[in-house]
């Protein structure tokens, strides 16, 4: 079976499964306190540019975005996020069994505008009750976003310039961090992107490691207890090299730019397989997740021969699906697909 099911389908890349059997037998401290998690971090940070940022090893994004929104915010406050917003509808309330509540804004393409967190900022600060009510601290975006479109340029500085404005954290999930910036509709680099926001994380899970992502504070201080925070949340890994092994690799000579590349590469050809068969695509998205409409009768002859998502129904004739590309895509997969079609 021919897999467009997910960026996270396959098992990592060969060269971070050759570190680890290079690195097996060697002896060293756990919880990421090893010379691969300090290593790693240094490659991060000058990839970023921010020889001061702060950052942190944890086993999975749905453990970085309850963690670091706990870790900022108080049990009081909530975080601003667009009605697509993964925190929102695809976390099973884990941001709230935290105690913080996820305050949702109508988005656009499942981004949000720094027009609409100004308008909510200002109608919740002119409520004379807002006391009473839960008190924004953050606002979450990501990049790319859960339709794959991308924030530009001005769109980010606009909106880090709202969130200064009215004290709030801008925090940045880079699940699919690579493929975004490595797509040719992204006018930003990684140095931009971790000046224009307070934390980001870097996602390692469906961009080639196996499991993990990078933590990165940029323009505040992470919390003193961080490390105890991490823990709290069971998202500290005891073997904690395992993480550093896997950012290392994908941090040395831009592995993690060349593969998202890649995986970029293969959804225009994606995108050229559909045109040809005449099937219209769904949403216009520039990056590894490409959405197309098919028919009931499309939907199940192809799922027969190639895995994908179905994303939701439009109407009884119509359907919204999900194909993604990643770091192991390859042209033997386009052309089944191709094939498929047929």
């Amino acid at each position: 079976m021919i897999s467009f099911e997910s960026d996270y389908n396959n098992g990592m890349l060969p060269e971070i499964l050759e570190q680890f059997q290079v690195t097996n037998f060697d002896k060293t401290s756990g919880y990421g306190f090893d010379p691969y998690c300090q290593r790693a971090k240094e490659k991060i940070k000058k990839a970023c540019g921010l020889s001061e940022a702060e950052i942190f090893f944890l086993i999975g994004g749905t453990q970085v975005n309850s963690t670091v929104i706990d870790a900022l915010c108080a049990g009081y406050e909530g975080v601003i996020a667009a009605d697509t917003a993964h925190i929102g509808v695809h976390e099973s309330g884990a941001i709230e069994a935290f105690g913080h509540k996820v305050l949702t804004l109508p988005g656009n393409n499942s981004k949000l505008s720094a027009d609409a967190i100004d308008a909510y900022m200002s109608s919740f600060l002119a409520d004379e009750t807002y006391p009473h009510m839960v008190q924004p601290r953050m606002v979450y975006i990501t990049f790319p976003s859960e339709l794959g479109t991308i924030y530009s340029r001005s769109e980010l500085e606009a909106i880090y310039s709202v969130c200064k404005k009215y004290d709030l954290y801008l925090y940045i999930d880079g699940a699919r961090l690579g493929y975004g910036l490595m797509s040719d509709a992204c006018d930003i680099d990684l140095p931009f992107l971790a000046s224009h926001c307070d934390v980001f994380y870097i996602g390692g899970t469906k961009v080639g490691a196996m499991f993990g992502e990078a933590v990165v504070f940029t323009n505040t201080r992470a919390p003193k207890a961080m490390f105890t925070i991490v823990k709290r949340h069971g998202a500290l890994l005891a073997k904690g090299r395992m993480l550093g092994i896997q950012f290392d690799t994908l941090f040395t000579d831009d592995l993690y730019f060349k593969i998202s590349r890649h995986a970029i590469e293969k959804a225009s050809e994606l995108v050229q397989v559909f045109e040809r068969h005449s099937i219209p695509i769904g949403i216009d998205s520039p990056t590894n997740q490409q959405f197309v409409i098919l028919s009931p009768e499309q939907k199940e002859k192809l799922m027969k021969k190639i895995a994908f998502e179905v994303w939701s129904p439009i109407d009884d004739k119509q359907i919204l699906c999900r194909f993604v590309t990643s770091w192991a895509t390859t042209n033997e997969d386009i052309k089944a697909l191709d094939e498929a079609l047929m």
